[in-house]
């Protein structure tokens, strides 16, 4: 079914498009969200992705890769976005945002997210795609254009920083 929805796409079907889209949105604005921690920026982001599937379809050599192509897409408009931005900002309005949680619970996702933002941007984004959103090591590779390795490397050495981060965290 979606390789016909990707065959009509490419011959120019906004209607098909559309489709594939909204099949993977909850997917789609996850990913988004994880890298931008805003709403509105990752909607903006999601239009964008939009856009540029639907100048660059015809573009596409393998249709079962269109769904790792187009999250490469927004990913890179994920990324042009922070760069544009320069500094990621984590308030305790966005942590609140969609739940009720403890004052408790608030410091910790405020430890984690500060000591996240400490990491390299490449550090921040594996750890986000592995632990935020569930990707596994060769959806990340392929999603990055790395090595495994290199996934499992950056992994290992984000973990080890976040932790000695953390433990820094609670003996203040």
């Amino acid at each position: 079914m979606n390789d016909l929805l990707v065959k009509r796409a490419k011959k120019g079907d906004k209607e098909a498009l559309l489709n594939l889209i909204m099949f993977q949105k909850d997917q789609y604005y996850k990913l988004a969200y994880v890298y931008l921690n805003n709403k509105e920026d990752s909607l903006d982001a999601l239009e964008d992705m939009i856009v540029i599937l639907y100048e660059k379809i015809k573009t596409l050599k393998k249709i079962e890769f269109f769904y790792s192509w187009s999250k490469s897409i927004l990913v890179n408009i994920c990324r042009k976005k922070l760069k544009e931005r320069k500094k990621i900002i984590f308030t305790d309005e966005q942590l609140l945002e969609n739940e009720t949680i403890s004052e408790e619970s608030i410091e910790d996702k405020l430890a984690i997210e500060f000591c996240i933002n400490n990491l390299s941007l490449a550090q921040q984004e594996t750890i986000k795609l592995k632990y935020y959103i569930d990707m596994d090591y060769s959806t990340i590779a392929s999603m990055l254009n790395i090595p495994i390795g290199t996934v499992k490397s950056r992994l290992s050495i984000s973990l080890k920083k976040l932790k000695e981060c953390l433990e820094g965290k609670s003996n203040e």
